[in-house]
């Protein structure tokens, strides 16, 4: 009987661990599946552009992008792609298929080219509006406090309106405090 008991609540914990995290957590999907969402519920798209042996990724994901608060406002404002660029496979983009192109040793998926411009540059996060156009494409590593600038200028649709560089001087931290 004490082992079912210990078992039940290590079992509780678990679970109340990793639905912790899931909420804590940027709700990543792929390709597909965001715009089977988009299909549903128009909503603004956050497409992280990278590759396996990019280091730059490894620590963006393994810092900035596991920050709990970020991750709440980013799940709540954007459908959120985890994109390989070098991924294969054919991909649907405004009416358009896109395939894997081998170059040299790699190679691309043609999607990642058009969404960064031909600027084959990674980590990128490119935001897209309600519609699947690309508003803007941010190359390289930010902080937490960086990306949280980013997501809310994009987000609240400050860029229609607001250049970056005075939003930039007068951003004050919501998300992210010291």
């Amino acid at each position: 009987m004490k082992v079912h008991v210990i078992n039940c609540l290590v079992f509780m914990l678990l679970v109340g661990h990793l639905n912790a995290q899931t909420r804590d957590s940027i709700r990543w999907v792929n390709w597909e599946k965001a715009n089977e969402y988009q299909e549903k519920e128009s909503k603004k798209m956050m497409v992280y552009v990278y590759t396996d042996w990019c280091s730059w990724c490894k620590k963006l994901e393994s810092t900035t992008l596991k920050e709990p608060n970020l991750a709440k406002y980013i799940n709540a404002h954007f459908y959120s792609v985890f994109f390989d660029a070098e991924q294969e496979g054919d991909l649907e983009y405004q009416g358009k298929t896109y395939h894997f192109s081998k170059t040299g040793k790699r190679g691309h998926h043609e999607l990642a080219a058009t969404l960064l411009n031909n600027r084959l540059s990674y980590p990128t996060i490119v935001f897209l509006d309600e519609k699947g156009h690309v508003i803007q494409s941010i190359v390289g590593f930010k902080t937490a406090e960086q990306l949280e600038k980013i997501v809310t200028y994009f987000a609240t649709d400050q860029y229609m309106k607001t250049p970056w560089s005075m939003y930039d001087q007068s951003y004050q931290p919501v998300l992210i405090k010291d």
